[in-house]
């Protein structure tokens, strides 16, 4: 995929203008949210010369404290999913661009190496490296582990990689914050003023919801199907460093943060959704490393959060079905890295060239006969 070369002479700010007594900005774009749906979203703005606002509030999201795993392939079966290919292109491009303007590489080239169970589970890999949507995914050759049970080996997944979570979100909200795009507040719903497409001092031709589960206290789109999918993770520091920068993955992910911390994670639960550490969820992880990590371990921290999951297994993408210029992006599930960035640039299509979105991704797929 050609590189398409990001100029950001001249880039677009708000304009002022007086209404009354008041000073309005000018802006194509109001972006609620602060996850990989909105950020990726900001960057088809940015690489298109569009003027916007972000509105963040102060608390992490569940974005912002992900693994960062990149993954064509589902470990559980050994199988891919749809555009998989052509998500790991856009992404691997779009990054680039990103890079050209926060001076910044957040994509880690750590190949995830998942570690098998029993003989019946290399067979089936190799059974599954000859179909045409795994031959590109899936290494035929076999790796033994330094510093890991591993008895039966494990397979290296290609193309796979980690992104940099925390310098990717710092890094593009520095930029933000320098290009005064950004808000840091909780949006109030009820300051929206749709028939004047004004909210507070913004004057705007789009708003678009990038709330994950936060949708559900949004007025305009709290009925969209979203779930939530509580996932812990832990921080860990090894007693032994694994060597190499790599991802291991047998129940959970591990990988190194730095020299000492490691992240393990995550578990994924729709029934015990408060919003509180659950001691089962750490149980879980902490057995779940011991499996095949043979030293001592100390933990250091304990994070969750709520993924916007889907039944489907789709992102939502598609605009109100009363007011025009309002939109939603949700339901990115686990993979929210991939899903954001490829979704993005076609939800831009669909507002600015009128260009359809898929009908597996179409809001539309959940309205009622007769709207």
């Amino acid at each position: 995929m050609e590189l398409l070369k990001v100029s950001l002479d001249n880039y677009i700010k708000p304009e002022y203008f007086y209404s009354g007594f008041f000073i309005m900005k000018n802006v194509d774009y109001i972006i609620v949210g602060d996850g990989y749906a909105a950020l990726f979203f900001a960057h088809q703005l940015i690489i298109s010369k569009k003027s916007f606002v972000l509105f963040s509030e102060e608390k992490k999201s569940a974005s912002q404290i992900s693994a960062g795993i990149i993954n064509p392939v589902v470990l559980k079966k050994f199988t891919t999913f749809w555009k998989a290919q052509e998500q790991i292109d856009f992404l691997k491009m779009t990054l680039q661009q990103i890079e050209e303007y926060t001076k910044e590489n957040y994509l880690i080239e750590a190949p995830i190496h998942r570690i098998f169970h029993d003989e019946k589970e290399q067979q089936l890999w190799l059974k599954k490296c000859e179909n045409d949507d795994l031959k590109n995914f899936l290494d035929k050759n076999f790796d033994r582990l330094n510093g890991v049970k591993n008895d039966y080996l494990s397979g290296k997944v290609s193309q796979s990689a980690r992104l940099d979570v925390s310098g990717f979100f710092a890094g593009i909200f520095k930029f933000l914050k320098n290009g005064e795009y950004i808000v840091k507040e909780k949006f109030n719903y009820t300051e929206l003023n749709v028939s004047e497409s004004t909210y507070k001092n913004f004057k705007y031709k789009n708003v678009l919801f990038c709330e994950g589960m936060g949708v559900k206290e949004n007025p305009f789109f709290a009925d969209i199907p979203v779930n939530p999918n509580k996932g812990h993770h832990i921080k860990v520091e090894l007693s032994k460093p694994i060597p190499g920068n790599i991802t291991i993955k047998k129940k959970h992910f591990l990988f190194p943060l730095n020299e000492k911390i490691y992240f393990y994670g995550g578990t994924y639960d729709r029934e015990q959704l408060h919003h509180q550490i659950d001691d089962s969820a750490v149980e879980q992880l902490m057995n779940g490393l011991k499996e095949f990590y043979p030293d001592k371990f100390s933990l250091s921290e304990v994070n969750f959060g709520f993924r916007p999951t889907v039944k489907d297994r789709r992102p939502i993408i598609g605009r109100h079905h009363k007011y025009e210029n309002m939109y939603v992006f949700n339901g990115l599930g686990a993979r929210g890295i991939l899903n954001g960035c490829y979704f993005s640039k076609s939800l831009y299509d669909f507002i600015e060239n009128n260009i359809p979105l898929h009908e597996e991704v179409s809001l539309d797929r959940f309205k009622p006969s007769g709207l």
